[in-house]
């Protein structure tokens, strides 16, 4: 019998009653909300986990700006949510600059070893990556992400950004509900693991509700980080000791790919949904897939169609399934494939592939378009200062902790994102040494006439596209606040083929949270969709609105996780 954690099954139900909607509540604004936005004039931080949040507010009451609360917020995240982030993962980001009135993007994703090849990968007896350990590890970006970021960005000293998080490993934080149910969830996927269990599950038991955890390690690891720089981390004692982890367990990390390692600055790409430009990172993420799903939904009356109802869930699940496919054939590594990145986020390519669209049936098969190629858990945050500089960054070890491997006495996980190439040669997401594989998480930003409105992002692997479209027509055509547009009931769609070489098969399944009339269900049932409720899985959103006539900041983070916004 599957036991569920109590706490965590409250939750879904209240929100569940939530979002059957109370029209007497409509006025107010919280006919989908289990709670009202939070308001302030002047800074504000929307994060996992409240004790998180409040770091980054008391770093801008410091005096430090958006970039250097964030950072602050993800160091803390990396000790008290180590079941989705920490610095043995990856970041990427996108950054508002007030004062120059200009965005930025950040890709700070790490690439696979430079030691083995595709075909030894095959001789080995690989058909797959695997899906854990040491195969599965690429180098761990996050570190560098952090200090790129601060080089250009920050204001505040390293040392003190991290001081919180430290102090916090050294004495200790309790287990909110929803990380402390994926903490005990993990016990079985890493029990052949000793580091891990040394180091998250002490004594042989995992922390539960309420229960102190410390990390002395991580606190110890922080501190070489805070004095050291980020060589402290990619060269030297901590880079010996995620080598000699990864190698112990059968792979080929190398300390020279920890010491070549960079981020790259990139250009967010965007496309104009109903008078907004919402923006994402270009591949390897998946963030076009977002931009694709709103050019292939615009020309339709969604507000018409009415929330949540059988025509708009399905025209949503349809577009869906066209987008992903070509996320299945094209993004990767635009160093190493040449991407036609214009074509993919075009209208005309929209329209081409909008044909595809058929109102009353679900489609069971779908072809990747003409590109002419030639070739799930996380952390989301974001905060915004009182000049207005805005973050939207997300970060991740991919599958709760990672891999599996832990460096010896250094108190994290390593990320298992390499498990996510494909080991066909011919595909564009093919493994390659030094190859960033394609990635899930994608922060988001959303700007009107040429300023920013709207920082957020939806955690949750494949769900993170299908979810920033979902949050930007709850709040663009239907006129939600920034809280009931996180806390609406959602969909996830999950089959559509995949960038590691898995293909749709009869359609796929949709996954709907309880708060979707029985009526829409039958609906969505009679036109072919493969139907499934489950309690979970439907991502993990926070967002911040930038209400510039009213010099205020709006903030939300859904009731499906633990996190808070917090203002000033």
């Amino acid at each position: 019998m599957r036991i569920v954690n109590p706490a965590v099954v409250t939750a879904l139900c209240l929100a569940t009653l939530a979002c059957a909607g109370h029209a007497a509540d409509r006025l107010t604004g919280r006919e989908f909300a289990m709670r009202s936005p939070v308001i302030a004039p002047h800074g504000m931080v929307a994060s996992a986990h409240p004790l998180a949040s409040q770091i980054g507010i008391d770093i801008l009451k410091a005096g430090g700006n958006a970039i250097d609360a964030a950072i602050a917020v993800n160091a803390a995240l990396g000790l008290m949510e180590p079941t989705g982030c920490g610095i043995g993962g990856d970041l990427f980001a996108i950054v508002w600059d007030a004062g120059e009135a200009r965005l930025y993007g950040l890709n700070a994703s790490g690439r696979a070893p430079a030691a083995w090849t595709l075909a030894e990968l095959r001789q080995r007896g690989h058909t797959t990556m695997p899906e854990y350990g040491a195969l599965a590890v690429t180098v761990p970006g996050a570190v560098d992400g952090w200090f790129t970021l601060h080089e250009r960005f920050g204001s505040l000293p390293m040392a003190q950004l991290l001081a919180p998080a430290i102090r916090y490993a050294q004495v200790g934080h309790p287990l909110p509900p929803v990380i402390a149910y994926y903490w005990a969830r993990a016990v079985a996927r890493y029990e052949e693991y000793p580091e891990w269990r040394e180091t998250f599950a002490p004594g042989g038991s995992v922390p539960g509700v309420g229960e102190i955890f410390r990390n002395p390690d991580l606190a110890a690891t922080y501190e070489k980080i805070a004095q050291g720089g980020r060589d402290a981390f990619y060269r030297g004692e901590i880079a010996e000791s995620i080598v000699a982890a990864v190698q112990k367990y059968g792979g080929a990390l190398s300390l020279e790919d920890l010491a070549t390692h960079t981020s790259t600055w990139v250009e967010p790409v965007s496309t104009r949904y109903r008078g907004h430009e919402v923006w994402e990172l270009p591949p390897n993420t998946q963030g076009v897939a977002a931009l694709q799903i709103l050019n292939l939904i615009e020309p339709y009356d969604l507000a018409s169609m009415g929330h949540n109802s059988a025509d708009y869930l399905h025209l949503l699940i349809e577009m869906k399934k066209i987008a992903y496919e070509d996320r299945a054939r094209s993004y990767a590594d635009p160093d190493f494939v040449d991407i036609p990145l214009e074509r993919l986020i075009s209208k005309e390519y929209s329209e081409e592939r909008r044909k595809l669209f058929d109102p009353d049936r679900a489609a069971s098969r779908i072809a990747a378009g003409d590109l002419q190629l030639r070739a799930g858990d996380t952390t989301y945050l974001t905060v915004v200062d009182a000049e207005r500089n805005a973050i939207s960054l997300i970060q991740s070890n991919y599958a709760g902790f990672g891999s599996g491997v832990v460096p010896k006495g250094r108190g994290f996980c390593l990320q298992n994102r390499g498990s996510l190439f494909n080991l066909d040669a011919a595909h564009a997401n093919a493994y390659a040494p030094r190859k960033r594989p394609f990635h899930t998480i994608i922060p988001a930003f959303v700007t009107r006439d040429g300023r920013p409105v709207f920082s957020f992002g939806v955690m949750g692997g494949a769900m993170q596209p299908q979810g920033h479209v979902q949050v930007l027509c709850n709040l663009i055509d239907f006129g939600m606040n920034v809280q009931e547009a996180g806390d609406a009931a959602r969909f996830r769609h999950s089959g559509s083929s995949q960038p590691t070489g898995e293909v749709m098969q009869d359609g796929g399944t949709l996954h709907l949270e309880s708060g979707i009339a029985a009526e829409v269900v039958r609906e969505l049932a009679r036109r072919g969709h493969r139907i499934t409720h489950r309690l979970g899985g439907y991502g993990g959103y926070q967002g911040i609105w930038i209400d510039h006539e009213r010099g205020v900041l709006l903030g939300g983070t859904e009731s499906r996780k633990d996190g808070v916004a917090i203002g000033y």
